[in-house]
């Protein structure tokens, strides 16, 4: 069985970048597709970006032009390296993983696999 786990949250002034890593452990062998999502207060939770096994990705337009993904393979860790921060952008981040078949996308509904979540908090 595969287990997600977020860190990197934390507080951040508007303007400023966190960079959000989410870990994988467990069974971690087989080809995953692996996505943020975050949940803001009083709304529903939404996808930001994903990346399949293969290293291809895509991103929500709501966050395409300032966040990024990147991996390492060796510590089965993927990262969202959010920049130029919003008020906007406080919520509660969390990772998911599912295995990968079909389009790897942050679709809610289609991943089982959740970590708790790590806060990030945006001032101005």
């Amino acid at each position: 069985r595969v287990r997600v786990a977020e860190s990197g949250g934390g507080s951040v002034q508007a303007g400023g970048s966190l960079r959000l890593a989410c870990t994988l452990s467990g069974e971690t062998g087989a080809c995953l597709c692996v996505a943020f999502f975050r949940e803001a207060p009083g709304k529903e939770r939404e996808g930001l970006a994903a990346m399949d096994c293969d290293g291809s990705s895509n991103f929500a337009a709501s966050v395409k032009d300032r966040f990024t993904l990147s991996k390492d393979n060796a510590k089965n860790t993927l990262y969202l390296e959010m920049n130029n921060l919003e008020r906007e952008d406080t919520a509660m981040y969390y990772c998911a993983a599912r295995g990968s078949g079909g389009a790897c996308a942050a679709q809610r509904n289609n991943f089982g696999i959740w970590g708790q979540g790590t806060r990030v908090t945006v001032s101005s």
